[in-house]
Formats: C-alpha cells, sequence, structure tokens
C-alpha cells in the first residue's frame, strides 16, 4: 500500500531571500531580484546582470574549515538544509537514521573552484593545486556532507539532470518514502555557477538574456525575450511518511502526491518543439497522484524566458490539460529569482507548496507583451488570491530531462 508523503521543512538561499519565509515574502510582492553583479568584474563579459545572492556570511553558520574547503554550491546546500531541518523539528540525534536519506543534487556542482585551480595550476603548477580541490567541487559532497552533518545512514544521493535535478531528487526522496524504503528525506539542491566562466558559457550558447537591464531581460512568455539571467542559490525540502510527521506534532506545510518523469531523447539543448516529454511528465505527475488533470489549480512554470521554452512548455501546458489549460494559473519566478539552474526545481517547489497552504498565486513580473504562441491565464505583475487545492512544478534541463511534481492542500487530516 503506498504510503502519505508531506513536506515538514522548508529554507532556500535565493536572489529574493536567504530564507523560506523571506524568499516567499518576496515572491508574492513581485520582488526582483536580478541587479548588476557585484561579486565580480563583468567588465569583459558582454551580460552584466544576475540573480546574486547577497548578505549571507557563511563563517557565522558554517564551520570555518568548510567554508574555506568547499565550493559555494556547497556552502549553500549545507545552510539551507541546516534551516530546513531546523524548520522540521526533527532530532535525528533520536531518530533511526538508518530510515533516512539525502537527494541533493545540482547541475554544474563546483564550477568556481574548478576555474580557480584551473588558474592556479597554470600560475603555479598541477602539483600545487589544493588536495581539498576535488572533494570540495564534485556534485555528490553536497549531499555527503548533508549526510554528515546530520548523521544520516540510509541512501545518500546526487542527481544531476540539468535544470531538473532538484524536482528529480524531491520526486525520488517522495517515491522512497511513499513505497516504504524510507521514513523521511532532505531533498533539494544548489548551484553557484554565476561566475565568469558559467556566464561566457551560457552566453556563446545563446541561452543568456541580451539586455542590461534588470527589470527587461528576465521577461518569460514576453514577445521580446531574449534568453534567461543567471542565478544561484539553493533550496531543501524535509519529507516525511505522513502518519509518523502526525504523531509527533510536526508542522505540515503541504502534502506531495505526484512525480512525474521523462526524456525528449530528441535534442542535447534545445526542448522537443512538440512538447512531447514535458507533456507526458505533467499528465504522469497527475496520474501518479491519483488526480484528474481538471484538479489542477496552478502550474509554477519552468518558464526560462528562452525563446524555445516559453512557447515549447505553453504548447505542452495546452496538450496536456486541453480546455482547462485556460482555466488554471500559470506563472514563472524565474522572472524574480533568475534561472537558478540545478536549484531551481527546488526553490520552485517551496513556491507551489506555499501556493496550497496560503492560496496566493506568485506573479511573473517584467513580461509586458505576450508573445502569441504564449496564450495561458499567465499570473502577470502581481500576486493573486485564489484557492489552490493542487499545484505542480515542472522543470526541463538540457539533455531533454522532464521533472515534474505535484503538491496537494493539506487540511489536517
Amino acid at each position: 500500500m503506498k504510503r502519505r508523503v508531506v513536506v515538514t521543512g522548508i529554507s532556500a538561499i535565493s536572489p529574493i531571500g536567504n530564507d523560506a519565509k523571506t524568499m516567499w515574502s518576496n515572491a508574492k510582492k513581485g520582488v526582483n531580484g536580478i541587479d548588476f553583479i557585484k561579486g565580480f568584474d563583468t567588465t569583459n563579459l558582454p551580460v552584466k546582470i544576475g540573480g546574486e545572492v547577497r548578505g549571507v556570511n557563511f563563517t557565522e553558520i558554517l564551520d570555518r574549515k568548510l567554508v574555506k574547503r568547499y565550493d559555494r554550491f556547497v556552502q549553500y546546500g549545507l545552510v539551507s538544509t541546516k534551516e530546513a531541518v531546523t524548520d522540521s523539528g526533527l532530532n535525528f540525534e533520536t531518530e533511526n537514521t538508518d530510515r533516512f536519506g539525502v537527494y541533493f543534487g545540482s547541475g554544474i556542482g563546483g564550477l568556481e573552484t574548478i576555474a580557480a585551480e584551473e588558474d592556479k595550476g597554470q600560475e603555479k603548477g598541477f602539483d600545487r593545486l589544493s588536495p581539498f580541490f576535488i572533494p570540495g567541487a564534485i556534485i555528490n559532497i553536497a549531499a555527503g556532507q548533508i549526510a554528515i552533518d546530520h548523521g544520516i545512514t540510509g541512501i545518500v544521493t546526487a542527481t544531476v539532470t540539468a535544470c531538473a535535478s532538484a524536482t528529480n531528487s524531491i520526486g525520488e526522496a517522495f517515491r522512497a518514502i511513499r513505497d516504504g524504503y524510507l521514513d523521511g528525506a532532505i531533498a533539494g539542491g544548489s548551484e553557484a555557477s554565476l561566475i565568469p566562466l558559467g556566464m561566457g558559457g551560457f552566453y556563446v550558447m545563446q541561452a543568456l538574456n541580451k539586455s542590461n537591464d534588470p527589470n527587461n531581460a528576465s521577461m518569460p512568455f514576453d514577445k521580446d525575450r531574449s534568453g534567461f539571467v543567471m542565478g544561484e542559490g539553493s533550496g531543501t525540502l524535509v519529507l516525511e511518511e505522513y502518519e509518523r510527521a502526525v504523531a509527533r506534532g510536526a508542522n505540515i506545510y503541504a502534502e506531495i502526491v505526484g512525480y512525474g518523469a521523462t526524456c525528449d531523447a530528441s535534442h542535447v539543448t534545445a526542448p522537443d518543439p512538440e512538447g512531447t516529454g514535458a507533456k507526458k511528465c505533467m499528465e504522469m505527475a497527475v496520474s501518479d497522484a491519483g488526480l484528474e488533470l481538471t484538479d489542477v489549480d496552478y502550474i509554477n512554470a519552468h518558464g526560462t524566458s528562452t525563446p524555445m521554452n516559453d512557447k515549447t512548455e505553453t504548447l505542452a501546458i495546452k496538450r496536456a490539460f486541453g480546455e482547462h489549460a485556460y482555466n488554471l494559473n500559470v506563472s514563472s519566478t524565474k522572472s524574480m529569482t533568475g534561472h537558478l539552474l540545478g536549484a531551481s526545481g527546488a526553490v520552485e517547489a517551496i513556491f507551489a507548496l506555499m501556493a496550497t497552504k496560503e492560496d496566493v498565486i506568485p506573479p511573473t513580473i517584467n513580461t509586458k507583451e505576450l508573445d502569441e504562441l504564449c496564450d495561458l491565464n499567465y499570473t502577470l505583475g502581481s500576486s493573486v488570491k485564489k484557492e489552490v487545492k493542487v499545484a505542480i512544478s515542472n522543470s526541463l534541463g538540457f539533455g531533454g530531462h522532464n521533472a515534474t511534481i505535484a503538491f496537494k492542500k493539506y487540511r489536517g487530516e
């Protein structure tokens, strides 16, 4: 028998807030977290704006040795997880940690560390690299260090599916708990690739926005959109089996009820122009939840602000939901945060589940004139009060990866 799974802890580090409460409050207000980059010199870069994390002193939160040894993507993940666990009220010193897991991914991982160590090797010799270079940069170390910090001895794994990484992580954790392999899990993703190498790489692919106006750059579904805005950050959800969460008196944010995952098998970087994989993915998540497509009230879209993604995702939604596609609300919170790559799905999962908790649709900002192929009920400009019984969150990644998770309002029963 399949078990119910609920979310009992959340936290995030993002361009619009360094904890879940602040981030959600700013999302509802339509705060733009995109600005001119201050963390490094952008003189030689054509794009000079991004969604930076600001105002976090990691040495006040983490052990100084960890801050020195680990890439920022690991630091982001450790901080958001520490706060999510505190939010959940779990005490792993008294839990059976064999029954808990960690599913925590990243799209790129320690790019900043890799770039810095390459420069050092070229300048001083490759025998002078830091002994912490490899463990400080590889993607699975975020999950591994999270497990070490909290003493978790069940499965600990790192999903790497580009921009779908965090959503796949949450979905796989959900399945493991629902099917009885675990009683709880820490799930999410982290990314810190907002550096010159990362910016340059995406720019030459023609994936980045071409505007340096923060209010006219991340503009999903707009006819003048030119590409995504790079962001950075981390998001963590604590998932638990429903009955044990209720028994310990946990605060329950929402129930996670469905998960879908597909692959386009079409192109390395471009989505399938017919949106077939994304369509199947949404249908799969809703079916997995035991719901009807007409039960969905809100979609937190992948909504990258790239010419290809937005029209393709819109088509996929129309193909999946039919006439109901025009009744439900759709928004892209990347308009506020930028694109957090492998962390985006975790941050956006928090937006989706909070929509069910508070009956608020967060907005898409910056969008002024819709593309004629983007003709859905997008929530533009400001948030909307509306009952949200079911919300889904989409993540689509290079390689053709598609992932969708479904949340249901928790009513205390």
